[in-house]
């Protein structure tokens, strides 16, 4: 069975970075892709950043392209998400979800293997 830890949430100032890393768990043969969603208070999970663990295929929500960067090491079961100027609205829950079979969704109803979450806030 699949599982995710999160890790990496902070308190940080605008214009900082920071990195969040999912620690996955259970990846046996087949494809997969990994997410990280967020959720602020009040508004509905968005989706922020996908991965496809065999390939290379990549997802951006339009609110984080070119600020946000994900990447897997295969070696450490770990998907990381690097955040750089990040910006008072980037704060939220963050998550880490992973899903089964090809290609990635944008869906955050399609992944069935959610972690706990780790809070992100940016002071302005």
């Amino acid at each position: 069975q699949v599982q995710v830890q999160e890790s990496g949430g902070a308190l940080v100032q605008a214009g900082e970075s920071l990195t969040l890393t999912c620690t996955v768990s259970g990846l046996n043969s087949g494809d997969y892709a990994v997410g990280w969603f967020r959720q602020a208070s009040g508004k509905e999970r968005e989706t922020v950043s996908v991965i496809t663990w065999s390939g290379s295929s990549t997802y951006y929500h339009h609110s984080v392209k070119d600020r946000f960067t994900i990447s897997k090491d295969k070696n450490k079961n770990t998907v990381s998400l690097r955040m750089d100027n990040v910006k008072p609205e980037d704060t939220a829950i963050y998550y880490c979800a992973a899903k089964r079979g090809p290609g990635y969704s944008t869906n955050p109803l399609v992944y069935d293997n959610w972690g706990q979450g780790t809070q992100v806030t940016v002071s302005s």
